[in-house]
């Protein structure tokens, strides 16, 4: 749910201020922006539990709940709080990966010769934007292994981040280098997918290493 979280809200966000830079509605989303990439994780996690678990009673604050609906539900405050700080780094890469396409000469020369607007940003702007956006958000959405370990413990769940805790107060270090483990094989196996991906997204991509 986090994973989803980042890649549709990041990304979304991020056009959003693009498309309308200069208006009031981006100047609001860069602030957010910004309190979201500073924000850490537990301080967002204590305001969700306190405002939408506690005072207003709308989700669980702790446990991980039986059965699918259950868990989902459990699940809803733990994920926007693991997410918050990663939204806000992939909206700020979507954001500068559009504006910067957006003042390419042969964009500009599209709209001047009235190409639909949607049709030259989906098809010049989004698409030559999308190289950096992929890999920032694959490599924000693996590293989140690390925080579930905070937002785990706030929330009383049980899960890799939790039982990292568990394992390094009980000095099990046998199952503190599993983790590990797990998370760098995570960022191994991402970096080749996105090596991969990255000439199927920019043929810019494949021309160049073509070229040498």
């Amino acid at each position: 749910m986090s994973a989803l979280l980042i890649a549709v809200v990041g990304i979304a966000a991020g056009m959003v201020g693009a498309l309308r830079r200069g208006t009031r509605t981006d100047s609001a989303l860069v602030l957010l922006v910004t309190v979201g990439a500073a924000a850490p994780a537990f301080v967002v996690a204590v305001l969700l539990r306190s405002q939408f678990g506690v005072r207003l009673g709308w989700f669980p604050t702790i446990g991980n709940g039986t059965g699918v609906l259950d868990r989902l539900h459990h699940v809803v405050l733990p994920a926007v709080a693991l997410s918050v700080t990663f939204m806000a780094l992939v909206t700020r890469v979507t954001r500068s990966a559009m504006l910067e396409e957006l003042g390419r000469e042969h964009v500009e020369v599209s709209v001047s010769r009235g190409t639909p607007r949607w049709t030259v940003i989906r098809c010049h702007v989004l698409r030559n934007a999308l190289g950096p956006i992929v890999t920032v958000s694959a490599l924000l959405i693996s590293g989140m292994l690390v925080s579930t370990s905070i937002v785990e413990t706030a929330f009383g769940m049980s899960g890799v981040g939790s039982l990292l805790v568990q394992s390094v107060n009980q000095m099990d270090f046998q199952v503190v280098q599993a983790i590990v483990l797990l998370v760098v094989a995570a960022f191994v196996v991402v970096n080749a997918l996105v090596d991969v991906a990255h000439p199927l997204i920019d043929p810019r991509v494949a021309a160049a290493g073509s070229a040498r």
